[in-house]
């Protein structure tokens, strides 16, 4: 991964999009059915606000009804938001700053996508193997020579550090390679 990351080349371009007026319990279904933690609500095609799973629970736990609740009953009118040609440190910063768990992917008033923690995470870990790997030739281009690890090798092979999760099925696995902006392991990218 030469240079920086961008949004544009991590975020999932797909969400879950409701309208204000939309049954609260029937949209929550969307949202498990389409494996999601929010919704991008909008009025025609203009994002006028967000609610999450934990929006809605909270809904619940504080008195109100499902039976009778709208998405616009849970919504936050607050948007965050970053455009698609950020870098993920940016990106990272505005999620920080906003404590929010994902971003609305913009540009030019249109939503594009969303970006997840869990994106980020996943990039940032690839960014720094491939960190390594480029220390790595570098050293042998100097010197002529492998880099040693001290027998450390046989240690990373074992533990965690070598592992990833897969974004489709949540497998902790060793093989993920980068398919459509998503981590995906072996069985995943063969679907």
């Amino acid at each position: 991964m030469n240079g920086e990351v961008t949004v544009r080349e991590v975020m999932n371009r797909e969400y879950v999009g409701a309208s204000e007026s939309d049954d609260l319990l029937e949209t929550t279904e969307l949202l498990i059915r389409e494996e999601q933690q929010s919704i991008l609500v909008l009025r025609g095609n203009e994002p006028v606000g967000v609610a999450t799973d934990r929006d809605v629970l909270a809904y619940i736990v504080d008195g109100g009804d499902p039976d009778t609740a709208t998405v616009g009953d849970v919504m936050r009118e607050s948007i965050p938001t970053v455009d698609p040609d950020a870098t993920l440190p940016e990106a990272r910063d505005r999620m920080a700053t906003r404590s929010a768990e994902f971003l609305l992917v913009m540009a030019d008033g249109e939503p594009l996508g969303t970006l997840t923690e869990h994106d980020i995470l996943s990039t940032a870990r690839l960014e720094s193997e491939s960190t390594e790997v480029v220390e790595e030739v570098r050293q042998v281009a100097t010197t002529g020579q492998e880099a040693t690890t001290d027998g450390m090798e046989s240690a990373a092979e074992d533990s965690f550090d070598s592992q990833g999760i897969c974004s489709a099925c949540g497998t902790l696995t060793r093989e993920l390679a980068s398919f459509n902006g998503q981590l995906l392991c072996a069985d995943c990218r063969d679907v």
